[in-house]
């Protein structure tokens, strides 16, 4: 039995469940930047997590597509 199919699905749930647990938490500091955007706390708050969360997120999309269309290549 192949190994592909099951990393590619365990991948993308795994991912899901990853990136769903950490929206809330993404959606709290995105609100406090956009409040906080011109006081002197401003300086404070990093946007760094939000920015690695969405790079996260796009690169594990991408990571993905490419395990379906190999493993859709492969099982042809």
């Amino acid at each position: 039995m192949d190994l592909l199919p099951w990393v590619t699905v365990g991948f993308i749930i795994i991912g899901i469940v990853v990136l769903a647990s950490m929206k809330k938490s993404m959606e709290r500091k995105v609100a406090l930047i956009i409040e906080n955007k011109d006081s002197k706390d401003s300086k404070q708050i990093s946007t760094k997590p939000v920015v690695w969360w969405i790079v996260g997120a796009t690169v594990w999309g991408v990571v993905s597509i490419f395990l379906i269309v190999w493993s859709f290549s492969i099982y042809k």
